[in-house]
């Protein structure tokens, strides 16, 4: 059985190596360690005794349509002025289709994944779901191939 045959969750989709930053620190640091990092983005968190706190999400997008496309000098901002602070999050047990389904509606490629007292956890891509599904579909190849190995052996 497949993985999301039995219901892959959020917390097996993710990735588990995430680039963090703080609200208040500085957009050029934030933009170096994406670029040291090779991210597309940093999630923006508040560090509490639970545990790292999603905050915001600050994309490469985020940087090139609010900074450079309006010709504003990066050197003053801090992450919290350019970040996306109404971010949506996917729970630790929320299925594939779920994530797809949060994805699609919010028309995000990137979800934080969240644990007990809305923990960071993980951070799930477009590039994971496509891996999962690509997986999926390739058993689903083989097990068609299988087939028609079975009915030649049974009827030459």
């Amino acid at each position: 059985m497949s993985a999301t045959s039995r219901r892959m969750t959020a917390a097996e989709l993710c990735s588990r190596t995430v680039v963090v930053t703080e609200p208040h620190a500085s957009l050029a640091e934030a933009a170096r360690m994406m670029r040291e990092q090779h991210v597309g983005c940093v999630v923006v968190v508040r560090e509490t005794a639970e545990g790292r706190q999603v905050v915001g999400l600050l994309t490469d997008r985020d940087i090139v349509t609010t900074v450079v496309a309006r010709d504003v000098s990066p050197s003053a901002l801090r992450v919290e002025d350019v970040m996306t602070g109404d971010v949506v999050c996917a729970n630790e047990g929320d299925s594939l289709h779920d994530v797809l389904a949060t994805m699609q509606r919010r028309r995000v490629r990137r979800v934080p994944v969240v644990g007990p007292q809305q923990r960071l956890v993980g951070l799930i891509a477009a590039d994971d779901v496509l891996r999962a599904l690509t997986d999926e579909l390739l058993a689903l190849a083989h097990v068609l191939a299988e087939q028609v190995k079975v009915e030649r052996l049974l009827r030459p």
